[in-house]
């Protein structure tokens, strides 16, 4: 056990390095419009712009971060790393829809190092500043999911989305250079090959019943986030509002004010109140539909609500993530790796699920259909909540 101090530069280093490689899974969430236009992908489809990306980080998660149980550290991140920025290279330079997709699906499979480095902090840090560190780590992992969105957009409003995949590509094979030479190495001490470590993962959810629990919940969300945002993007640069990208990245940006609910939900967890704490997370999540259905149009009132309805949405998916973490943590440092690749891997599932949906909805019926089947998602995790709360409450 590591009873060292990590220094702040470290996790510095670490939290920055978190938040640009994820931060390439959500590029091309405002840019699904000119890419689709660009490569000949048809609207109905334009939903997989997303959806192999998530897909691609969701067979990461489950086959590829096992590995940091077996694999000295600092290779894999930086092999990963190395593949990351040949991805978006291609994805840059991509012509066809068929180039395009198949560089989405590496850009996330790759992408999958930042779920390395959060164990990697951890083993770094001592006993005692341990849940401090990979706090920090995991908020510069939640700034690069923010930032991402409203950052694409700009830079492709006032370049092309060819340039912020390119430049995506730079600073991924950059930070690898600088991850060689700063990162020590870790090998770890592999009781499994890596046929049992892989077999371990299903023998952990069947018999882990708050992993399936808080993975259920947070696929409603995080299916209903990505719906959003592969949906809302098209929706404001439509003839409905005529926004132009630097707006939509205006738009992405006062999202942001979401992530205030992973401290307060941190909080509420810590003082026992999870199972209240997750219920409101999805009537949030669900809320964030309801408004813009209850004022429609294309007025600046509706453009407004559009806006209160980004940030509540994103309160729910930002609390409800903090809260299941939490709950998994929990459950035993020997498999935490493991339970939170597991975790992560079902929620993605339901990402990617949201996005296909969200983009075949809005293609085939239109704004309220896509906005009824976000609602859905969630709604769906709320009756499920259900089942866990009533049993508490006749316990009590």
């Amino acid at each position: 056990m590591n009873s060292t101090s990590i220094s702040r530069g470290m996790v510095t280093l670490l939290a920055a390095a978190a938040g640009l490689i994820v931060a390439n899974l959500y590029y091309a969430q405002t840019l699904v419009g000119p890419i689709s236009a660009a490569t000949g992908l048809s609207p109905a489809a334009a939903g997989l712009i997303v959806t192999l990306t998530q897909v691609g980080y969701t067979l990461g998660l489950l086959f590829v971060v096992p590995l940091g149980d077996l694999l000295e550290n600092r290779r894999l991140i930086v092999v990963a790393l190395g593949v990351a920025s040949v991805a978006l290279l291609a994805a840059a330079f991509a012509t066809s829809a068929a180039v395009f997709l198949a560089a989405a699906l590496a850009i996330g499979l790759s992408s999958v190092a930042a779920q390395v480095l959060v164990p990697f902090a951890a083993h770094l840090s001592s006993e005692a500043e341990r849940g401090h560190t990979v706090g920090k780590v995991v908020s510069g992992l939640l700034l690069g999911v923010m930032l991402a969105r409203p950052a694409a957009s700009l830079v492709a409003d006032h370049a092309s989305w060819h340039v912020v995949f390119g430049g995506a590509a730079v600073l991924i094979a950059l930070l690898a250079v600088v991850l060689r030479f700063k990162l020590p190495q870790r090998v770890p001490q592999a009781a499994l090959s890596y046929p049992k470590l892989i077999g371990s993962l299903w023998t952990l959810f069947a018999t882990t019943p708050i992993l399936r629990r808080r993975a259920a919940y947070h696929a409603g969300l995080f299916g209903a986030f990505s719906l959003f945002w592969t949906v809302v993007p098209q929706v404001l640069a439509g003839p409905a509002f005529g926004l132009s990208q630097s707006a939509i990245a205006v738009f992405a940006l006062v999202g942001m004010a979401g992530a205030v609910a992973s401290p307060i939900a941190g909080k509420l967890a810590d003082k026992g109140h999870s199972t209240i704490a997750t219920a409101v997370a999805l009537i949030l999540g669900i809320a964030g539909f309801a408004l813009p259905l209850l004022v429609p149009g294309s007025h600046a009132f509706a453009l407004a609500v559009l806006v209160a309805a980004s940030i509540v949405l994103d309160m729910g998916v930002a609390g409800n993530l903090v809260l299941g973490q939490r709950a998994i943590f929990m459950l035993g440092h020997e498999v935490r790796s493991r339970l939170n690749g597991l975790y992560f891997a079902a929620f993605f599932a339901g990402g990617a699920a949201g996005s296909a949906l969200g983009g075949w909805v809005y293609a085939q019926y239109g704004w309220h259909a896509a906005l009824l089947a976000g609602m859905a998602l969630p709604a769906l995790a709320l009756i499920y909540w259900i089942s866990e709360a009533l049993p508490e409450r006749k316990a009590a």
